[in-house]
């Protein structure tokens, strides 16, 4: 029971630093770049793609054993795409600001490599709890990093976060950092210190070896 629960806490946990899907794995770039120019952008669109996520993950897990080996990839891209459909009817309705600023990169959620990267590499693979604590750990980490590009983008490039003003910053604001060149760039600094605080080193041949998820797909040691 003890190590059922370790290993729960480690699929809950695992997301947010250790394997984080934008700061680590490099998943995800395209909301990531473009919604960032407003922290409450960050949060909502993490928060869309965490509801999708838990939701795809606990059906797939459910329904492993059931949808045949050879239409899995339709069978996936249909139950994620049903969840995308839902949430972006309920942020229409009920948070239609949000979801004009999302715009058309709520309904790219369907194919977000993090969500059917997660179906194909875990919720196709583990129990439906398993899965769903996969989820919310990807989630929560792919919601921290846009939330924290968003802020450092609205701080620097609007002088101000979650629409308030920052009395210094709001005078003079430096505008590249909403622009496409400041979300690489503050992008590139962010994934820069992350690597920094884990210690982490450019591998010194490319292959599968320095991949966080080699041990999986079973190709660690090959080189490209």
């Amino acid at each position: 029971m003890a190590d059922k629960k370790s290993s729960l806490g480690h699929e809950l946990i695992k997301g947010i630093i250790k394997e984080n899907p934008t700061l680590v794995m490099l998943l995800g770039m395209c909301p990531t770049l473009a919604v960032t120019t407003q922290a409450s952008n960050g949060i909502g669109m993490g928060l869309a793609t965490t509801f999708v996520l838990l939701g795809s993950n606990v059906v797939i897990s459910a329904l492993r054993k059931v949808i045949p080996d050879k239409v899995r990839i339709p069978a996936f891209i249909v139950i994620i795409a049903s969840f995308v459909t839902l949430i972006g009817f309920l942020l229409e309705g009920f948070v239609p600001d949000l979801y004009d600023s999302l715009g058309i990169y709520l309904t790219l959620i369907t194919v977000n490599c993090i969500i059917f990267g997660r179906a194909e590499m875990f919720a196709s693979k583990n129990g439906i709890i398993a899965s769903a604590c996969d989820a919310v750990g990807m989630g929560a980490g792919f919601t921290l990093a846009l939330f924290l590009m968003g802020s450092l983008r609205e701080i620097f490039g609007a002088g101000q976060w979650m629409g308030i003003k920052i009395p210094v910053m709001s005078a003079d604001p430096m505008l590249i950092f909403i622009m496409p060149a400041g979300g690489f760039f503050t992008l590139g600094i962010i994934i820069a210190v992350v690597n920094k605080l884990a210690g982490k080193k450019p591998p010194k041949e490319l292959g599968c070896k320095g991949c966080p998820n080699a041990e999986k797909c079973g190709k660690v040691g090959e080189s490209q």
